[in-house]
């Protein structure tokens, strides 16, 4: 019988503790968490705030013997502080030591505030955990001012929330334009003019530089010279994966927990999942941490198989971002900015709020972003993920019309397995 000790009871930690008791009805297992909440989904905290669900709809799992049951032990509140891999043993915070035979690093990712004068006073706020959607939530009255820093993927989901709470609100992006790593300077563009005709002021190429209290009231001082005076700010400007307490282990990380095909790490035994994991993505051709929900569950699961001793293989990580903002529906897939020598085609509708743009390599749609086209989001994906080779007719077509897409993707995708079809025959 074994013992796995999974890190983190986020939607990674309990997906791999649920095929693990699947595939190993007698093993032990002990997920650990570091917040004193049930095991839920940060990504629901953007409908919390908005009213359309309670706090227990946001719990990964509804039932309250749900993990009892399965016989997965849950540890609440207790962070891992260091492993030492060669005792296979992990310390935690309260003092306690756990051995295990198979570990689980799911540790997530955490908010990154930056180096500013004031980010630490009362009213400013992360929107990373239950606790702090209880409090933008008592300050985010209607009619409240808001500041937002940061207009990334993740900011741009929490700033919808913010809006639909009827509050007056400033965004800051120190970008040029919103979501800078997800969108070109046409699609980024588009979005904010959208977000600005909607009633959300925003301020592109502007840094936070203090944060001063103002009685119960806060003033934000811009790098451009505005004084933007706020209820509540919050901060958004992105994340980091929680891997600090692997220092000195021997597990090798990069940006991320490094892993190979099975999710294990450098040392034997370890593996890991999710937001802090870094695997390797075949359309860039290099290790990425894609901390998307989807990745996390498919990692969990292929990690949760080896783990128990079933051979089992990641086919590749997911560079996906659908983002809906305010109603205007953006995406970007793989290599959206193109690579060194590649040829791109761009279609931009000023008038009707569309953009559509493809990054090509050779015969190979390596990336794409779009703004207010949806009925392309399906084929872009097909194309991007499963490295679809287009004919030399195809790839002329996409460059004349982008919008093109879902034909191209039938026709070449069928070519392309109807030619592996013919390889297996003739095997």
């Amino acid at each position: 019988m074994l013992t796995h000790l999974i890190l983190g009871a986020g939607p990674a930690g309990v997906i791999a503790a649920e095929t693990i008791r699947k595939h190993a009805p007698h093993d032990r297992i002990l997920m650990v968490g570091d917040e004193v909440e049930p095991p839920y989904s940060r990504m629901a905290i953007p409908y919390l705030l908005v009213g359309r669900i309670e706090e227990p709809g946001t719990h990964l799992r509804h039932g309250a013997d749900h993990y009892e049951r399965l016989r997965i032990d849950l540890k609440r509140g207790v962070r891992a502080k260091a492993v030492d891999t060669k005792a296979r043993k992990v310390h935690f915070d309260d003092g306690t030591d756990i051995q295990y035979d198979r570990l689980l690093i799911a540790t997530g990712s955490s908010p990154v505030q930056p180096p500013v004068p004031g980010i630490n006073s009362p009213g400013v706020h992360t929107c990373w955990t239950l606790a702090d959607a209880r409090a933008i939530a008592a300050r985010a009255q209607p009619g409240a001012r808001v500041v937002q820093v940061g207009a990334g993927f993740i900011g741009c989901i929490i700033m919808e929330a913010l809006a639909l709470r009827g509050v007056k609100l400033s965004v800051v992006e120190t970008g040029d334009r919103m979501v800078p790593r997800m969108m070109g300077p046409t699609a980024g563009g588009m979005i904010r003019q959208w977000v600005q005709s909607k009633g959300v002021d925003v301020h592109t190429g502007a840094r936070v530089q203090a944060i001063e209290p103002m009685g119960s009231a806060l003033r934000v001082k811009l790098s451009n010279g505005e004084m933007l005076e706020a209820d509540l700010v919050i901060s958004a400007t992105g994340v980091r994966p929680n891997i600090g307490f692997l220092w000195g282990s021997g597990v090798k990380c990069l940006q991320g927990v490094l892993t190979d095909e099975h999710l294990q790490t450098s040392v034997p035994g370890v593996y890991a999942a999710g937001d802090c994991a870094e695997a390797f993505d075949r359309v860039s051709g290099r290790t990425i941490v894609s901390a998307i929900q989807p990745n996390a569950a498919e990692q969990a699961r292929v990690a949760a198989l080896n783990m128990v001793g079933q051979k089992a293989y990641l086919n590749g990580v997911t560079q996906i971002n659908v983002l809906d903002t305010l109603g205007l529906i953006s995406t970007s897939f793989g290599n959206w900015q193109g690579v060194p020598g590649g040829q791109s085609a761009e279609l931009v509708d000023q008038e009707s709020g569309k953009a559509l743009s493809l990054q090509f390599d050779g015969e190979l749609l390596v990336g794409c972003n779009s703004v207010g086209w949806t009925q392309h989001v399906g084929a872009m994906r097909g194309l991007v993920e499963g490295q679809v080779k287009l004919t030399p007719q195809w790839k002329e077509r996409l460059m004349q019309d982008p919008t093109q897409l879902v034909p191209a993707y039938l026709a070449c995708a069928q070519a392309q397995e109807a030619r592996g079809l013919g390889k297996q025959q003739a095997h």
